[in-house]
């Protein structure tokens, strides 16, 4: 017996790709856990580098940043049982995956630039990333709150090299709030309704 398709109505293909879009955005609800996980890990950098370097002035103050290394651990470990109980893989899915892994590997070799050309201007970058990263991916689930946390932090990466770099430190964490934290906390609860 031959296969045949069935032809959809533009109103019956409009409500698959909704609801396409619905599934990706309930998904993408329920891995708020990333953000929030980045998000408070990032923070904890930023004030902990601050203390050390301004209140106590520790010269390794940027021994601080080590705490991106627990939270790579728990993001490997919370994929890997993700990857075990996914379903379905859908293109808004794949994207937010592809942009997420460039930026990865931007933040790294950013570390390496920066480690070489000196770390006076390196937050008005890694701010932009975080700005790209949370706008693309608020755009692709039309989470607003998203949206507008990525669009947020570009005013605030201009900003930042009009200060020392003391106060940059801050202006990262201003940035992540707004990008990564509240918005984090917004889609967590979006998800648990």
């Amino acid at each position: 017996m031959p296969n045949k398709e069935k032809t959809l109505s533009p109103q019956e293909s409009l409500a698959l790709i909704q609801s396409m879009i619905e599934s990706t955005r309930h998904s993408m609800s329920d891995k708020s856990q990333y953000f929030l996980l980045w998000g408070w890990a990032v923070m904890i950098g930023c004030m902990l580098q601050y203390f050390l370097k301004v209140i106590i002035n520790y010269p390794q103050h940027y021994y601080a940043w080590f705490i991106t290394f627990v939270a790579l651990a728990i993001q490997l470990i919370l994929s890997i049982k993700e990857k075990k109980n996914e379903r379905v893989k859908t293109f808004i899915g794949a994207a937010h995956m592809y942009l997420w892994t460039a930026l990865g590997l931007s933040f790294f070799a950013l570390g390496f630039i920066f480690s070489k050309l000196g770390w006076q201007y390196c937050y008005p970058f890694y701010i932009i990333l975080y700005g790209v990263g949370t706008y693309v991916s608020g755009s692709l689930i039309k989470f607003k709150p998203l949206i507008i946390g990525g669009m947020l932090t570009f005013p605030i990466a201009i900003a930042t090299p009009y200060f020392n770099f003391d106060t940059q430190i801050l202006m990262l964490a201003l940035a992540i709030l707004v990008s990564y934290i509240i918005p984090g906390h917004l889609l967590r609860k979006q998800y648990r309704k």
